[in-house]
């Protein structure tokens, strides 16, 4: 799950479902060419689903409120890695399974359902359910809609490409990793799109190693994308993670001046959004769900990732 940056320069704002149909009526005056593809409207959310009482939960299950407080990046020790190690390892497969239950006439709220059951049959619990009283157990986020998709009862389409945020916690820590996966025949700009955003987190990581500053991982990112034609979303930033779900360091994906350099130990998510159109979203009355204000498509993948003595280990690979 990805974390709002809140100095952005990008618009953000709430946007009522009414202002949004007005929006998407008036961009299609312009003739917009984003490529081939349907543009994503909310729909309706079932009940939150609930969690077995037998099941370790974080400090805001029944709140919505986290309660830990990090100030400075955490150095991790050998228990505490071995940890984080196996939750990440837990929410990679996890993400795995569920790359093949995406398809042409699943819900979104069938994928949170699906996911939601496999995390809670291997005793974990999935964090982004009532973290800040986000509703679903998964993000789905499909075409238009950078991230924090809410899932509910749209149909993936033909020709979707949709962004599945998977965290789990496990063993007292979150392992948290996504990626885009193409729904049916996509067309060629959106293939370009979600392989060039792999590209730029594998860019990003390959700079990682005790010594370098936090801030180059953003500037090797940023360069990356427009080597390949596409447009960083600044709003959205990687993050500490540990026994809490967010925390420092903070990790943009464009040129910054963010202070501190990587340490053995650390443990942080890199997870570059990237659009075929502007940097600019806005965020729905939901509160959550970030959407393109050129109604152009993005794409995300994350990893987890950990600053060892000599380099970087990718925990959710």
């Amino acid at each position: 799950m990805i974390f709002l940056d809140k100095f952005s320069k990008s618009i953000l704002k709430s946007l009522s479902s009414k202002q949004l149909f007005f929006l998407k009526n008036l961009w299609s005056k312009k003739k917009l060419e984003h490529g081939k593809f349907n543009i994503v409207e909310p729909g309706n959310v079932s009940p939150q689903k609930t969690v077995p009482d037998h099941i370790v939960k974080p400090s805001y299950y029944a709140t919505g409120h986290p309660t830990e407080f990090i100030d400075h990046p955490e150095i991790k020790n050998l228990e505490q890695i071995e940890n984080i190690r196996e939750s990440c390892k837990l929410a990679a497969n996890i993400l795995k399974k569920v790359e093949y239950f995406v398809k042409v006439g699943v819900t979104t709220d069938e994928v949170d359902s699906f996911t939601h059951d496999l995390i809670i049959s291997k005793g974990a619990y999935p964090s982004p359910l009532n973290y800040k009283k986000f509703p679903k157990s998964v993000c789905t986020s499909v075409n238009n809609v950078a991230c924090h998709g809410i899932p509910d009862d749209r149909k993936l389409e033909d020709g979707d490409i949709i962004n599945v945020d998977i965290t789990v916690f496990y063993n007292g820590y979150h392992g948290d990793c996504s990626k885009t996966f193409l729904v049916g025949n996509v067309d060629d700009l959106g293939k370009e799109l979600v392989k060039a955003t792999e590209t730029c987190l594998k860019e990003g990581i390959s700079i990682c190693k005790p010594g370098v500053k936090f801030c180059k991982v953003g500037e090797k990112i940023e360069h990356k994308a427009k080597s390949l034609g596409f447009t960083v979303v600044p709003a959205f930033i990687g993050h500490g993670i540990g026994h809490y779900f967010h925390g420092p360091p903070d990790i943009y994906h464009l040129s910054n001046d963010y202070p501190g350099v990587m340490k053995a130990g650390m443990t942080f998510t890199i997870e570059p959004v990237l659009s075929t159109g502007s940097e600019e979203i806005v965020i729905l009355d939901d509160g959550w769900t970030a959407v393109t204000l050129d109604f152009s498509r993005t794409a995300q993948f994350e990893h987890t990732v950990l600053i060892s003595e000599t380099g970087v280990e990718i925990l959710t690979m």
